[in-house]
């Protein structure tokens, strides 16, 4: 009964370490980390954002776009071979937020 509630306890933690690392709020810092993340969207390679554009190269003008949201999951599915993020997630939020900042 104690290792359980260690456990219950460790888990707990754990999920509000998780929630703190990936913020409530969407921001441009968490999209930046995102853009970075060679398993974002779960990819199946080993490649981020940030390998076919470093430092945002070539997305200056995108912030603009009505689709951005659309755009970055077609590059996770794509070229990351990873799911699309639902497109009411903080992730996603936070990656259109760190491409308008470019």
């Amino acid at each position: 009964m104690k290792k359980t509630c260690i456990i219950i306890g460790l888990a707990a933690i754990m999920g509000v370490y998780t929630g703190l690392a990936l913020g409530g709020e969407a921001s441009v810092e968490q999209g930046e980390q995102l853009f970075n993340d060679a398993t974002l969207g779960g990819s199946t390679n080993d490649k981020s954002c940030s390998s076919c554009h470093p430092n945002g190269r070539g997305l200056e003008e995108s912030g603009a776009k009505d689709n951005l949201a659309q755009m970055i999951n077609t590059c996770i599915e794509k070229p990351l071979g990873g799911q699309a993020l639902e497109n009411d997630s903080v992730e996603l939020e936070s990656l259109v937020q760190y491409i308008k900042s470019l």
